[in-house]
């Protein structure tokens, strides 16, 4: 041992006995030698040695054996950490993230109870999960999905760029929509691309993650300050499909965990109070009959397969629930559903404010130990999980829908039954028609090529590139597995009548019929209105406009009478203008007009609105003598149960052309007129103006006076002038506070 120690030769031939372990206790009194520098020999005159650092567990320079011979292995080479392309270099340091991110490869989120819950289309799109997550990702044409490209396309038809920090911090109505809207757009794009890739193992992927990842990076958020209370822009009742939109919106900023607290400063010290759970039965969180009443199991504590049992702890969101209850702090509730249409994904209603009443610890049916809390809903709130709770009731046939008149109005020509209802008044049905489910055509439009239909007997699929419907689409098929629109082209392309795919194909969406339980209803003062008791999910197919084609030239309607039940293609639709490419017509490749007044469906009974929740999609079908040309309505965004269904009507065609841009015109206008004032509306909100020296009153007035002073100046129309100011009051706020 001293002799291999002192000895300066470092032959190969030297070999260490590594089953032993020696003592070493006399290596204290043994000067370290270090190996010759290059250029000396053993034999030469000694020199200062520069110093050698070497860790006990290596790795060791060439030369240097390790003075305990078992922290080696038993091959001669350092150890290294080795990847599987083989390369030996020791990794870097991998940087944190403050943020607890999902893996791409598992399909959606988890819950209180350590299960991943799928969301939305996810659920339904199942696959073969792959390890990892791959760098690049090919469509089926062999390129690379730009998602960066495809989310700037998407916000520049909404002119948005990064928020201000007023907006980031404190959002309204109209920006929670449209981050909403944005973000759903993308999501949908990123799913219609990935579906086309070819040799595709299901769901690879979270496009739902992606877009919301890139909207974060963008700033594009609204209420990113987390609050006590309602969060401003979020209504009760409202719902939604997936748990980034949560984030995006900021009614509950955790992406996974079932709490969200923030920390507050009430005495000296500051102390966690919770401001947002999500009840998504993690822990068979229960409500029993009382849907005011919500008995919620808090987080942490998990039950391992190996049969390790944890309990709980009074630490993060427990204890922040704690505080909450002590102090008397409201709690925003948010309900998750079972998502009836696409299980076991579930849709998130926000069921409002709620306080904590007690507190207690209770055995879980594993055995540990879990806390559970008691919260009853604040009363003079609207209606949420409740009503959600009468819907199921009435579709079971366990209670009556109050106030029914005829339980199906389409008398079985729709697949679901069409409820009439009136609680205002006496009146039992609306005017007398003929309730036709689709429009029929007498004599299709003339088409300058035959088309002989697709071969898709088992339907139409992505990433089919010989497929002549898909191929008439771009290369995209239009809709989801699920039924949902995928594509904002100005015209959708479905199978026709010659082609050889069946009824269920996904690109026959609009044939197949009313898939939402629709109710008629007589509404305070618009006559009868068209409502849902089913969660309706942006870009879902409602229905299309059925009823008679008119023969007359599009938009020649004199009077109010003729006007009535009229549908027209050719009418401007401001709406619209934001959900197609401006670059692209929008004009219907035919004159449609239709007539309902006679013979019609559902759609007759929509209401018009500034605001819309539906829009209007051409459809065109073609087969070997000809083409139709269809109208399906498509929801904008996600719609609560019972909520009207209000589109667009339009503007006429014989209206002066040069106007089509009108309102976004006046909306500058407007903006023009409060910045005479020195009010900068985009940065103050309805308390700031109150303090300002005018009163609140006071600039509205002057406000709404120099904005129809500018209107008269430049000639406009009252019409649309009226249209402009109904949509900026639709929320009965100042409309300033919109236009932020």
């Amino acid at each position: 041992m001293e002799q291999g120690l002192n000895s300066g030769s470092n032959a190969p031939s030297r070999l260490i006995d590594k089953s032993k372990v020696y003592d070493v206790k006399p290596l204290r009194s043994i000067a370290p030698v270090f190996p010759n520098p290059p250029g000396m020999c053993s034999t030469s005159t000694p020199k200062p040695t520069p110093f050698v650092c070497v860790p006990p567990s290596g790795p060791f320079p060439a030369g240097v054996q390790p003075f305990y011979p078992f922290l080696v292995s038993n091959d001669s080479q350092p150890t290294t950490t080795r990847n599987q392309s083989g390369n030996s270099s020791i990794p870097g340091p991998v940087p944190s993230n403050p943020f607890r991110t999902l893996n791409p490869h598992v399909n959606g989120i988890k819950n209180q109870s350590g299960q991943y819950v799928p969301d939305a289309d996810e659920a339904s799109n199942s696959g073969k999960k792959t390890k990892g997550r791959p760098k690049r990702r090919a469509a089926g044409n062999g390129e690379e999905i730009n998602v960066e490209s495809v989310a700037n396309n998407i916000l520049t038809l909404f002119e948005l760029k990064e928020f201000d920090d007023c907006r980031k911090a404190n959002g309204d109505k109209d920006t929670a929509a449209t981050v909403l809207l944005v973000f759903d757009l993308i999501r949908r794009r990123l799913t219609q691309l990935e579906e086309a890739r070819s040799n595709s193992c299901g769901r690879a992927w979270r496009p739902d993650l992606k877009a919301s990842n890139l909207m974060m990076t963008k700033g594009l958020r609204t209420n990113k300050s987390k609050r006590i209370g309602h969060v401003p822009g979020i209504d009760v009742g409202d719902i939604f499909f997936f748990r980034m939109e949560l984030c995006l919106v900021g009614v509950h900023t955790q992406s996974m965990a079932g709490i969200d607290y923030m920390s507050v400063k009430v005495t000296v010290e500051k102390e966690p109070v919770a401001v947002s759970i999500v009840s998504a039965g993690g822990y068979d969180d229960k409500d029993g009959d009382d849907t005011n009443v919500l008995i919620y199991s808090g987080q942490g504590g998990v039950h391992r397969k190996d049969g390790q049992k944890f309990d709980q702890k009074l630490e993060g969101g427990n204890l922040a629930l704690e505080k909450s209850m002590q102090r008397g702090i409201d709690v925003r509730v948010l309900r998750g559903i079972k998502d009836t249409s696409n299980a076991p994904s579930k849709i998130y209603v926000y069921d409002g404010l709620y306080k904590i009443h007690e507190s207690w610890i209770e055995k879980y049916k594993f055995g540990n130990n879990v806390f559970k809390y008691k919260l009853v809903r604040q009363p003079g709130q609207p209606e949420a999980y409740s009503l959600w709770k009468s819907i199921q009731q009435w579709r079971d046939g366990t209670a009556t829908r109050p106030a029914l008149i005829i339980p199906d109005l389409s008398l079985g020509s729709e697949t679901q039954p069409v409820a009439l209802v009136n609680d205002i008044d006496g009146e039992k049905a609306p005017a007398h028609f003929s309730y036709v489910a689709s429009l029929k055509y007498s004599q299709p439009f003339p088409s300058s090529k035959v088309f002989s239909g697709c071969h898709c007997v088992d339907g139409c699929e992505p990433g089919d590139t010989s497929c002549p419907c898909i191929q008439k689409n771009e290369g995209l098929i239009p809709y989801s597995s699920t039924g949902v629109l995928l594509t904002t082209k100005p015209l959708i392309h479905e199978c026709g009548q010659t082609c050889q795919s069946p009824p269920n194909c996904r690109n026959r969406i609009s044939q197949a019929g009313v898939k939402f339980r629709l109710e008629v209803f007589k509404t305070k003062n618009q006559g009868w209105g068209l409502r849902s008791w089913d969660p309706i999910r942006s870009g879902s197919f409602i229905c299309e406009y059925a009823g008679d084609i008119v023969k007359v030239t599009a938009g020649d309607f004199e009077n109010v009478d003729d006007d009535s039940y009229i549908f027209d293609a050719g009418r401007y639709y401001v709406p619209l203008e934001r959900l197609h490419d401006s670059n692209i017509s929008k004009k219907a490749p035919f004159p449609l007009v239709i007539s309902a007044k006679s013979s019609g469906n559902v759609s007759r009974f929509m209401n018009h609105s500034c605001s819309p929740n539906v829009f209007w999609q051409p459809i065109l079908r073609e087969s070997n003598n000809g083409v139709c040309l269809h109208i399906a309505f498509f929801a904008i965004r996600h719609i609560p149960p019972m909520q009207e269904l209000m589109y667009d009507y339009g503007i006429p065609a014989k209206a002066d052309r040069g106007m089509k841009r009108l309102q976004y015109k006046l909306a500058e206008i407007w903006k023009f007129s409060l910045c005479i004032l020195y009010v900068r509306a985009s940065r103050l909100s309805v308390k700031e103006m109150e303090g300002r020296s005018l009163p609140l009153k006071v600039i509205v007035g002057i406000s709404l006076a120099l904005f129809m002073f500018f209107c008269l100046l430049l000639n406009q129309n009252c019409y649309y002038v009226l249209q402009f100011l109904g949509l900026m009051f639709r929320n009965n706020c100042p409309s300033f506070a919109l236009l932020g």
